[in-house]
This record gives C-alpha cells, sequence and structure tokens, in this order.
C-alpha cells in the first residue's frame, strides 16, 4: 500500500464532509455591522459585533484560547503557512499557565483578546465578580504584551448582558465580539463535521467561532483553509474584518 500523504488526507477529509463542490451559504438574521453611509464612511460600530461586512471578502477566525498549548502552537503555525490571520479570546488563567502563548500569538500576527479570567458563567455574576473575570484578564494580557488586548468575548455565552457590556468597555474594550458561525468544534462530533459546519454556513464578513484544544479542530483547519481559499475569502484578524 503507498504512502498516505497529508493532501490524499485533506482530500478524503473533504470528500467526507461533501466538500468536493461548493458548500451552500446559509444566512444569519442578525446583523451587526451596518451598511455604509451614501457619503462613504462608515457609522460607529455597535456595542456587540455578530459579523464584519458583508460586501468585502473576508471572515474571522476565531478561537477560545485555552487547552493543551501543543495543540494550539499547531493551529498557530498551519494558519501562518496558509497566510491566515486569527483571533485568539485567552482565559486568563490559561495566559498564567503558559505565558509564552500570548507573545506566540502576537508574533505570528493574529489578535488577542480577553475571554475572562476563569471562563464561568458571567452573565449570571454579581457586578463585582464579572468586574474581577473581566478586569483580572486584561490584567494578565497588559502584564504579558503592555495592553489589554484588543477584543472581549463574555464566557459561557455567545452575547453579553448590558451588564457585562459596559464593565467591558469600562476595561477598554470598546466592542463585545460574538459570532455568526458556531463551528461546535467542542462536541468533538469529527474533523469532517467540523469542517462541514463551519463551510456550510460561512459566508463574507462571517465570525466563527472555534477552539484550540480538539484534535477535530486541528484536523477540520487545513480544510476549512483550502476551500475559503478556493472561495476567494481570507481568514484575517478580526481587527482587519472590522477596519
Amino acid at each position: 500500500m503507498g504512502r498516505v500523504t497529508a493532501t490524499d488526507r485533506r482530500t478524503v477529509l473533504l470528500a467526507t464532509a461533501g466538500l468536493t463542490l461548493a458548500a451552500g451559504c446559509a444566512t444569519r438574521s442578525a446583523v451587526a455591522h451596518p451598511a455604509p453611509s451614501s457619503a462613504g464612511s462608515a457609522p460607529p460600530l455597535p456595542a456587540q459585533l455578530t459579523h464584519g461586512p458583508r460586501d468585502r471578502p473576508r471572515v474571522a477566525l476565531t478561537f477560545h484560547g485555552a487547552g493543551d498549548p501543543a495543540t494550539a502552537r499547531a493551529l498557530l503555525t498551519e494558519a501562518e503557512q496558509r497566510g491566515a490571520r486569527l483571533t485568539v479570546l485567552a482565559v486568563g488563567t490559561w495566559l498564567d499557565a503558559h505565558p509564552d502563548l500570548a507573545r506566540r500569538i502576537l508574533d505570528g500576527g493574529h489578535d488577542l483578546g480577553n475571554h475572562t479570567l476563569s471562563h464561568l458563567d458571567i452573565n449570571a455574576m454579581s457586578e463585582a465578580e464579572a468586574r474581577q473575570e473581566i478586569t483580572g484578564c486584561a490584567e494578565q494580557i497588559r502584564r504579558l504584551t503592555g495592553t489589554v488586548g484588543t477584543w472581549f468575548r463574555p464566557s459561557r455565552t455567545p452575547t453579553a448582558s448590558p451588564l457585562v457590556t459596559r464593565l467591558a468597555q469600562e476595561a477598554g474594550y470598546p466592542h463585545v465580539l460574538s459570532y455568526d458561525v458556531d463551528s461546535l468544534d467542542y462536541t468533538s462530533p469529527g474533523a469532517a463535521a467540523v469542517a462541514r459546519k463551519v463551510l456550510a454556513e460561512i459566508r463574507e464578513g462571517s465570525v466563527v467561532s472555534l477552539h484550540f484544544g480538539y484534535a477535530d479542530t486541528v484536523a477540520a483547519l487545513p480544510v476549512v483553509l483550502e476551500e475559503l481559499d478556493r472561495r476567494g475569502l481570507a481568514a484575517v484578524t478580526t481587527t482587519e474584518l472590522f477596519s
């Protein structure tokens, strides 16, 4: 039997995910980025962002920053080799355990943001508890990089309550970053299912929720990036997506 190459594995995974032909794109009802005004200047972004502009061939792949650091490094390297840039919303306790990853993320050209200190249900917390979750992670990022990072994503929920939104803004994050495509990779459905879910729903401006720490995600990422390239969609940082 001949040697199975990485290309062969990707071909099989694409076929298993049903991606030999262009995958369909499902539309979502939430609109988080208003259309540019007729004068040519875009209005201010809303406090909570679900997706970026739908008229540019860009998408943002955003990652929950936790789990096995080796998996995180593998995902970052795979993205960089393909010219993709990611957004990592890091859990503060994870950065405390693996402080070198903060610089690794930024040195690779990726965005680094705040996903709370300990990844608890932040919307269910008291004001004091929620503030500590946000500022605790912000201070961890600042200590490692010199800034609080670029984005805030609430933990255990896709959207922040008005209280959490206000606390995030007070901590230096003007916008809460949600998403319009949930990969469901944390359910470990298999790499083909992760790729199929993402590629069926992603379109111009999409923000995709993914996770470090899952083998399915590592295996699915090359397939996702290959298909995005075929469709002419660039995987950029969230900062680039909304610029």
